[in-house]
């Protein structure tokens, strides 16, 4: 049709860019992981330098990410990547680990954020674990009502992160940092023995969403520059907002009362404004988790949807309702898979940090394709134009190594969980078990 273009048209300012980094990466992970991150290492110091170190990671992977998008433009995102750069196959082998471990097990981890802070809002109520697979059951069917419905449910959902954090600051700065805030106790007890590289594998966590932001690297104002500055403003602002709510929630508790709180945010929130704000606070909280786990589910049922059309083993899962705007298969599928890990991350002692145990390795396998991807796909075509990283190569250098960095991190988690439980330490083994069983169905990919 005559004025159609297929190119999208510069639009956004680089402020808008940053608007919209800060609203993807900032997540229900931030009210978890730093109990973690605290119980790995044992010091006010390391945890914030640790948060600040995983800002600047990020930035280098967001700009490597930034020029992937915009030389090589698609929907298709690292599936895109890893198939133009490594061949049909591994593509699709991404496609199955995305189906079988990392967005459902995405869905689960989050499922057990929601569970940790809805048990300490009804402390009699049920286990977080109940409470996780009912979160999940939920948003499922939820979105299987229709599009309509999971759209409606996260415009309902925008601005819980935010209130909470800000409540979490205002919390500290009633208590007086150091004084009585010093004085709050902990609800549990510390782990120990992790290393700062299996701390350093939950802030990415945290961080976690950056590499989405980049696809709008084709919409931006101005050119390279914009979004080289809408990067570093947008992940700057998460990363002093992330840094200050460690501060406030590291001077309140301690490292470790902190390490033995799971739900800091409405322990810090009772002690200053009293029970009734700590429930506030809390039911903010599980609204943020089902937030991030509604996006979860909307965008991994559609990659389960597109991956029937490369896996002809999973055609099936490629059906769409077009009455209702959803791949209603693959909903119910990926629904069916994350209660199952909900129901194994329960056996575990701690069933969030069994979850990342289960899908981090497999995440940071196919991340550290895609910045290798970076570097051949350079080689094989030199005449695509788009943004360039800065400092080539040794940005892109340094996104390799640490996403290299973070998959031996994750692959040693295991031997961390072992003292924990049978089912913890086995849950990294299962998501790579679960990868390995994508091989021979990869292979046939058309």
């Amino acid at each position: 049709m005559q004025g159609q273009s297929t190119t999208p048209r510069r639009a956004l300012s680089p402020a808008d860019v940053a608007a919209l980094i800060v609203g993807i990466v900032i997540g229900a992970g931030i009210f978890r992981v730093p109990a973690d991150v605290a119980a790995a290492t044992g010091s006010v110091a390391g945890s914030l330098l640790l948060w600040l170190a995983g800002g600047l990671a990020a930035l280098t992977g967001a700009l490597c990410y930034a020029e992937l998008a915009t030389r090589f433009p698609s929907i298709g995102g690292e599936y895109h990547f890893l198939r133009l750069a490594w061949g049909p196959r591994l593509g699709a082998l991404f496609l199955w680990a995305r189906i079988a471990v990392m967005q459902t097990g995405a869905i689960a981890t989050v499922g057990f954020v929601a569970g940790d802070y809805a048990s300490a809002v009804w402390p009699s109520g049920p286990s977080p674990a109940i409470w996780a697979g009912a979160s999940v059951a939920a948003v499922t069917l939820a979105n299987m009502i229709g599009l309509e419905a999971g759209r409606r449910s996260q415009i309902l959902f925008v601005g819980a992160e935010l209130l909470a954090l800000a409540a979490i600051l205002a919390a500290a700065v009633a208590l007086g940092f150091g004084g009585e805030a010093g004085q709050v106790a902990g609800s549990g007890q510390p782990s120990s023995g992790a290393t700062l590289g299996l701390a350093f594998v939950f802030v990415m966590l945290a961080y976690g969403g950056w590499n989405e932001a980049a696809y709008v690297s084709a919409e931006v104002r101005g050119g390279p520059r914009s979004m080289v500055k809408a990067l570093v403003l947008g992940l700057g602002l998460v990363t002093l907002l992330y840094i200050a709510v460690n501060a406030a929630f590291l001077l309140s508790f301690g490292v470790e009362g902190l390490a033995g709180t799971p739900a800091p945010a409405t322990r810090l929130a009772e002690a200053a404004f009293g029970p009734g704000f700590a429930l506030l606070i809390g039911a903010s909280v599980v609204t943020a988790a089902l937030s991030t786990l509604n996006a979860t589910v909307i965008t991994g049922a559609r990659a389960m949807c597109a991956g029937g059309a490369h896996i002809p083993a999973l055609k099936p899962l490629g059906q769409w309702d077009s009455a209702r705007s959803v791949p209603r298969p693959a909903l119910v599928v990926q629904g069916l898979i994350a209660l199952a890990l909900t129901a194994y991350g329960a056996t575990a002692r701690d069933g969030f940090t069994a979850m990342v145990a289960f899908g981090a390795p497999v995440f940071w396998l196919f991340l550290a394709l895609t910045a290798a991807s970076l570097f051949r796909l350079r080689r094989r075509f030199p005449q695509a134009q788009g943004f360039s990283v800065p400092l080539y190569p040794l940005i892109p250098l340094i996104f390799l190594a640490v996403t290299l960095g973070m998959l031996w991190s994750s692959l040693g988690y295991a031997q961390f969980l072992l003292g924990q439980s049978e089912a913890g330490r086995l849950a990294g083994i299962l998501g790579i078990a679960l990868l390995a069983l994508g091989i021979p169905l990869a292979w046939k990919a058309r």
